[in-house]
């Protein structure tokens, strides 16, 4: 976390948490979702503006975390911004070689352990900083793995992985956790 957030977090401790108005999309995209956009439909169906801003989207992945009861936010200077999921907390970029390397979509390295694939065809990583959806356009080289047996893959429904993996889609301020993990 930036240091300038850590100072923030002490010097106004009380600030109310936001809901709503962030989400992470299956390919690793940040979406602002304002509040006609809500009001407009849920997210993923309508996703809001996309974060092109290249040091905004740099600023919200040094900040990003989850909390101890699964829930994935962006610590935004004292508030905590909870973050919509379309799939999963994390999106994964694979580079290809004997041993592929994953890349979160902020960039952090991640080591895999398990493969999944869901209902829809989608390829979920186990790592150990959590579970995570393979970005589209990595599918062939996620294959590559599995094929070369690189990573074992086994059938799992969406919602098993969810509740296995213990994090939250849409969190909501009902269940509001404190302590990040």
């Amino acid at each position: 976390m930036d240091a300038i957030v850590e100072a923030a977090l002490k010097k106004w401790p009380n600030v109310p948490h936001c809901y709503g108005w962030l989400a992470l999309d299956a390919r690793g995209d940040w979406y602002m979702r304002d509040d006609r956009i809500q009001a407009a439909g849920p997210f993923p169906r309508i996703k809001g503006s996309r974060i092109d801003h290249e040091k905004l989207r740099e600023f919200i992945d040094r900040n990003y975390a989850s909390d101890d009861a699964g829930a994935w936010f962006f610590q935004n200077g004292p508030q905590r911004v909870y973050v919509q999921l379309e799939a999963a907390p994390w999106v994964w970029r694979i580079q290809r070689g004997d041993a592929p390397e994953v890349t979160s979509h902020t960039g952090r390295a991640a080591a895999a352990s398990e493969a999944f694939v869901d209902e829809a065809g989608r390829v979920f990583l186990a790592t150990d900083i959590g579970l995570g959806l393979v970005h589209t356009l990595d599918m062939e080289a996620a294959a590559e793995a599995i094929e070369s047996g690189v990573w074992k893959a086994r059938e799992a429904p969406f919602a098993a992985l969810v509740k296995r993996f213990g994090y939250r889609l849409e969190p909501k301020p009902d269940a509001e956790p404190t302590l990040p993990r």
